[in-house]
């Protein structure tokens, strides 16, 4: 669990168990929340979102506002496990074609 501040309110960014990353990569998670700063206002409570780290892959965030401001990072996606929809199809997405 860390705790951070952004623009005077203070967030606990949290890992559910079934996140199982090197501390070095919670700390690049953490990172790059402070990239989107301010934008984390905008956030209710229940709603989720999905920041895509070229290293990590695509990191599923939950936020929490009551009783505290938390941010909880659900689950983790590889790269190798994204799909993108082509024509009435999906398709996994080769290594060569990223998206970001």
């Amino acid at each position: 669990m860390y705790r951070f501040s952004i623009s005077g309110e203070n967030w606990i960014l949290r890992f559910s168990p079934q996140v199982l990353i090197e501390a070095e990569e919670k700390q690049a998670i953490l990172m790059s929340l402070m990239h989107i700063g301010n934008e984390l206002a905008d956030f209710s409570h229940g709603s989720a979102f999905i920041m895509f780290a070229k290293k990590i892959g695509a990191i599923v965030f939950e936020v929490e506002r009551i009783p505290s401001l938390i941010l909880t990072v659900s689950n983790i996606v590889p790269e190798e496990h994204w799909y993108v929809q082509e024509k009435n199809s999906f398709k996994q997405i080769e290594n060569n074609k990223r998206i970001f």
